[in-house]
């Protein structure tokens, strides 16, 4: 005769623990079915969170139009620079050619009056 087969302990557990999951699930499916006003706190609760995702997706793109808006005017500070720097490099370089041509002019004034002093003083030794 065979003898008695005995359940171990982690067997005794986990029965024990599907009986009460069980118990648990027929618990919560008649707490749900009983309760009066689900349907409305429900459908209230839907609500609140489409709002919520509505308002969170009109920051994001307000987020998104200040950063494009943002973007913009860095761009036309950026082109505004550019020409600024193109002016005054052009005024720079307008500025170095009016100075090299004061230079030669008087480069010319001074050979001028070198020149006449030379012709001077050979007019003066003959």
């Amino acid at each position: 005769m065979k003898g008695f087969k005995e359940t171990s302990f982690s067997e005794r557990l986990s029965t024990g623990a599907k009986a009460k999951q069980a118990q648990l699930e027929k618990a919560r499916a008649l707490a749900r079915a009983n309760q009066p006003g689900l349907a409305e706190r429900q459908a209230a609760r839907a609500a609140l969170s489409a709002e919520r995702e509505a308002r969170l997706s009109q920051r994001k793109a307000e987020k998104l139009a200040q950063a494009a808006r943002e973007a913009e005017d860095r761009a036309a500070a950026e082109v505004a620079r550019g020409e600024a720097e193109r002016l005054a490099l052009a005024e720079r370089e307008k500025q170095a050619a009016e100075r090299a041509q004061r230079e030669l002019d008087l480069e010319a004034e001074r050979k001028a009056a070198r020149d006449a002093r030379y012709s001077a003083r050979k007019a003066r030794q003959k």
